[in-house]
């Protein structure tokens, strides 16, 4: 054969090039966040850098790694755990958070606190005695020995001394007070509530934290184990009002934005303002009705908290006299939010969920019924036996 000068032979007799087989590709294999905390691991310190998201959240999820991140970089193991939080906090979210802290440290820096107590938090003058006591017991006996279930999930119970109410609602106006002396605009508590603070901005985000930590927390793994597996790492603590010359309209139910919910009642003379229930809800069913035994409505009682799940959907009558303010602090868990997205997508827990499967498979069982009288009624027609009947159907 003759080959040109180029190395090829010319076109005569010429074979089409061999390809090389093509490399196999290897899976690889999805990295996920372990179901079970590694709590003898020491997390890395996220302080020093100028980081989107807290040290608090970092070093609570960094327990959770896979184990092929946790022995990373700590900077490896940050890009990993960021693309995790950036499935539900958005970029806008984290622009809302820089302006917030902005306004956060304008008013640390210039705020006079008039109850310096609340703000450091002591137990032993702000929380009652019996309440101390179960939770240092932190026993399910000593815990649901100072709690009541007046409706599945809805937990109630005395909680803080009533110097507490006071204080606080005193510190709120002392806020307030300063806030238009200086001409700043206070930021609503919530996307549904005109009149109130939020607790965080003027300081007492050590004292949530301590009590979200050291009594909400124990409260929790008792009554709502399935959400509390790890400690919650973020939070929101309000204080509404409504009434005298405030809102007095009603409240359209919604699910929180937390796991958990404390909600405590703290003025003492006001007439409506109950709470209504109506069914745990996943956010797919979050407008779905009720059913009549999800719906139950509780007269609030001053000084009594009220816990509970932030899906379980919940909104508040009219407040039709008088002046009604409520402590109001939503529970986070970033791991168990990152957990449900591994879960079936149909939720066990909603009322609406469990409501539509039980009718599917009341579908299944009745069409399975009809199909199964049709042959029988085929069968008593026919002037074969019966038999002769299914085995002529099953060969179709």
């Amino acid at each position: 054969m003759a080959v040109d000068g180029d190395g090829t032979d010319g076109g005569g007799g010429s074979q089409p090039p061999v390809k090389p087989a093509a490399k196999e590709k290897k899976e690889v294999p999805t990295l996920r966040l372990s179901q079970f905390p590694k709590n003898d691991h020491v997390s890395d310190d996220y302080e020093d850098l100028d980081l989107e998201y807290s040290s608090l959240v970092l070093g609570s999820l960094e327990k959770y790694l896979p184990t092929e991140i946790l022995t990373a970089e700590r900077i490896v193991k940050y890009l990993f755990m960021s693309d995790v939080l950036e499935k539900y906090i958005t970029r806008g979210d984290l622009t809302m958070a820089k302006n917030r802290k902005e306004y956060r440290q304008n008013i640390i820096s210039n705020y006079q606190p008039r109850f310096r107590e609340l703000y450091n938090f002591d137990p032993k003058l702000l929380l009652l005695p019996p309440f101390r006591n179960a939770i240092s017991e932190n026993t399910e006996e000593s815990i649901r020995r100072i709690i009541s279930e007046p409706f599945p999930g809805v937990f109630v119970f005395q909680m803080f001394h009533p110097a507490f109410f006071q204080i606080l609602l005193s510190e709120v106006e002392n806020f307030r007070m300063w806030a238009l002396r200086t001409m700043l605009k206070i930021k609503r508590p919530t996307s549904k509530s005109m009149y109130g603070v939020v607790l965080d901005d003027f300081g007492l985000d050590i004292m949530l934290n301590k009590l979200k930590e050291e009594f909400i927390f124990p409260l929790c793994k008792v009554l709502f184990p399935e959400v509390c597996g790890e400690m919650f790492d973020s939070h929101h603590g309000v204080v509404v009002e409504y009434g005298e010359n405030r809102s007095v309209a009603e409240l359209g139910y919604q699910i929180d934005d937390s796991e958990i919910t404390l909600n405590v009642c703290l003025s003492k003379q006001f007439a409506g303002g109950e709470l209504c229930f109506r069914g745990l809800r996943c956010k797919k069913h979050a407008r779905a009705e009720a059913k009549p035994e999800e719906t139950f409505d509780y007269s609030q009682i001053p000084g009594q908290a009220i816990l509970y799940r932030g899906c379980h959907r919940n909104g508040a009558r009219a407040t039709t006299s008088g002046y009604r303010a409520n402590m109001i602090l939503w529970c986070r868990n970033s791991l168990f939010r990152e957990m449900e997205t591994y879960q079936k997508e149909c939720s066990d827990w909603c009322g609406q969920c469990a409501h539509e499967t039980k009718e599917k498979e009341s579908q299944i069982l009745a069409a399975k019924r009809k199909e199964m009288i049709k042959v029988e009624g085929e069968a008593k027609r026919s002037t074969d036996k019966p038999w002769l009947v299914y085995v002529r159907r099953s060969k179709k």
